[in-house]
C-alpha cells in the first residue's frame, strides 16, 4: 500500500489546490488500458454469442458491456424468446 501511495502522490506537493487532480490522474495513468479494452471486446463478443444462442443478441451484447461476466449470467437465465438454432450435424 505505501509503494502504490507513493507512486501515486509522486511529484505532487499536496498542499497545493490541485493536487488531488494531480493524484486521481498519477492513479488513472497506472490502470492497465489496453488489456481492459481487450477483455471487454471478449466479454462482448461472449455476450453476443450467448445472447444469439438465446434469441437475445442486444441483451446479450448490452448485458456484457455493462457487468461483463456477470452479465452472460443474467442472459442465460431469462428464457429464451425463440428456439435456439439447431445444431450442426
Amino acid at each position: 500500500m505505501h509503494e502504490l501511495l507513493a507512486r501515486a502522490t509522486h511529484g505532487v506537493d499536496l498542499t497545493a489546490p490541485g493536487a488531488f487532480w494531480h493524484v486521481f490522474f498519477n492513479l488513472l495513468n497506472m490502470v492497465p488500458w489496453t488489456a481492459m479494452f481487450w477483455w471487454n471486446v471478449v466479454f462482448v463478443i461472449v455476450g453476443a454469442v450467448l445472447g444469439w444462442w438465446r434469441g437475445r443478441v442486444a441483451e446479450g451484447v448490452a448485458w456484457a458491456l455493462l457487468l461483463g461476466p456477470i452479465g452472460w449470467l443474467i442472459v442465460l437465465l431469462r428464457k429464451p424468446r425463440a428456439t435456439p438454432p439447431p445444431l450442426p450435424r
